[in-house]
């Protein structure tokens, strides 16, 4: 799999656990950065299969609906 990183992300992006499905890190993580944006770990959709178009830089992710709900509580 080729990286994909666009030029706008910092090298060194400090996260903080917003909300995730296990206690292992190893599961659909929804993280809050630095400069109060969030990032979302989860299992890769491959977007010829999903129908839709994406752009250089950028994939698809599913995580969860309740992991989503989580974290807008815990950011509220």
């Amino acid at each position: 799999m080729t990286e994909n990183i666009p030029a706008t992300v910092p090298e060194n992006m400090s996260l903080t656990v917003v909300a995730n499905s296990c206690t292992s890190g190893a599961c659909p993580t929804i993280y809050r950065t630095g400069s109060g944006s969030l990032v979302v770990q989860g299992y890769v959709v491959p977007a010829r299969q999903a129908g839709v178009d994406v752009p250089d830089g950028e994939m698809l992710v599913e995580i969860p609906a309740e992991l989503l709900a989580e974290a807008l509580r815990n950011l509220s």
